[in-house]
């Protein structure tokens, strides 16, 4: 079982190790969630997630003779660094099994801690069956990401920095993957206030504990498709679900596209890097309302994690701006005769569009007299979508019959 005392411990371990991240206030998503809202940055925690606080804990269990012949997990990243930087600060031999499809940010950043890094399979799925059957050949510690209560424990630890920053808590939004956080804080959260509502939030395309928690049993996704990779999960954990079928008040399921669009929101909002998982919280903010009649309560979601590669942070920048219609493309095919460049530039000049990058190409056509013998290829920057369209109907009464990309 998960108790008071076995949270206790565990604090009391990862005290003056990890840090405390306290809350931060969020004036513009309050505003759109119609909730007071703060966010739990664990993106700013020791190895950029809150997965330390049960990969130390559960390290710290272990014995000495365990920690020196070697221990092993499988994760799809910030796992690999909890147990990186737990490996390192109890001098233990360890051997980490992540997906080939880990972001490399999160792969360097695990093999800096010292520990043999092993890549194998798409999936977390995979990379845990090979991390099982190399434990069972060399006799190593398996430390399991989330099936675990002891890790469980360990990440459930936060519930009391939260209810310590905001007594009044009503709402705590939890990203889910394999259960193991949820089930720990929900639980925690559960004995220090009972009335407090705890909600998960999974990918849609990774929604296995709903999945699960509707069927009333474990069950497993035939296939999991998502960009929040930390969440990624097919199966839950057996040992961590009855924890969250007992204290987890409701799941809510996100779509990869939101994400995008919140990712922007917390880079302007609060020049946070929050990796796609780890947004899944705040990405349901406005779910609470619209679906779940939550308003005016004081809501804190948890923002699990900060680890992305650049290639990653700059696709979803992209892919934000270009929804929002503050970044669009657009091709016209224009006659070849001098002026017409110009003349383009000036309409989007004139309705105060900012032209960001230019394809200019005389050779679309063989007939380079015709009317359409030249391609136009524009990408603007705009105030929004109505801005977006103000710029593409004056082109249009101008005679340019554009085509958005």
């Amino acid at each position: 079982m998960l108790t008071l005392e076995h949270f206790q411990t565990a604090e009391s371990i990862l005290r003056g190790v990890i840090l405390d991240t306290g809350l931060v206030f969020s004036p513009s998503f309050s505003k759109q969630s119609g909730n007071n809202v703060w966010f739990k940055p664990e993106n700013m925690q020791i190895t950029g997630a809150y997965k330390i606080r049960g990969a130390l804990y559960k390290v710290s269990l272990l014995s000495p003779k365990q920690r020196e012949h070697g221990i092993i997990t499988a994760s799809a990243g910030n796992h690999a660094q909890g147990i990186g930087f737990a490996a390192q600060y109890y001098n233990a031999n360890a051997t980490i099994v992540m997906p080939e499809t880990t972001p490399l940010v999160k792969v360097n950043n695990t093999k800096a801690y010292g520990v043999q890094v092993v890549l194998e399979g798409n999936l977390y799925d995979d990379a845990h069956a090979s991390a099982v059957k190399l434990a069972e050949e060399n006799q190593y510690a398996f430390v399991h990401p989330f099936n675990d209560l002891d890790v469980a424990a360990g990440q459930g630890t936060l519930a009391f920095e939260i209810l310590r920053a905001l007594p009044e808590t009503d709402v705590i939004l939890v990203p889910i993957g394999g259960g193991g956080l949820i089930a720990g804080l929900a639980t925690l959260a559960k004995i220090l206030k009972p009335n407090v509502q705890v909600i998960g939030v999974e990918p849609t395309g990774a929604a296995c504990m709903k999945v699960s928690k509707n069927a009333n049993k474990i069950t497993s996704l035939q296939k999991v498709e998502t960009i929040a990779d930390g969440a990624a999960v097919r199966t839950p954990g057996d040992l961590v679900f009855p924890f969250v079928q007992k204290y987890v008040d409701d799941i809510i399921t996100i779509e990869d596209s939101i994400l995008a669009d919140v990712f922007l929101d917390m880079m302007e909002s609060h020049k946070m890097i929050v990796e796609n998982a780890g947004l899944l919280s705040a990405a349901a903010l406005n779910y609470l309302g619209q679906h779940l009649g939550i308003r005016d309560k004081n809501v804190v979601a948890l923002l699990s994690g900060g680890n992305m590669d650049v290639i990653t942070i700059s696709s979803l920048v992209q892919h934000g701006l270009r929804r929002r219609g503050r970044i669009f493309t657009f091709r016209v095919r224009l006659p070849d005769r001098p002026g017409e460049l110009y003349r383009i530039a000036g309409i989007i000049a004139n309705e105060r569009g900012n032209i960001v990058e230019l394809q200019h190409n005389q050779f679309v056509d063989v007939n380079r007299t015709s009317d359409k013998g030249t391609e136009l290829v524009v990408t603007v920057e705009s105030f929004g979508n109505e801005h977006k369209n103000t710029i593409l109907t004056a082109l249009s009464q101008e005679g340019y019959s554009a085509e958005r990309d």
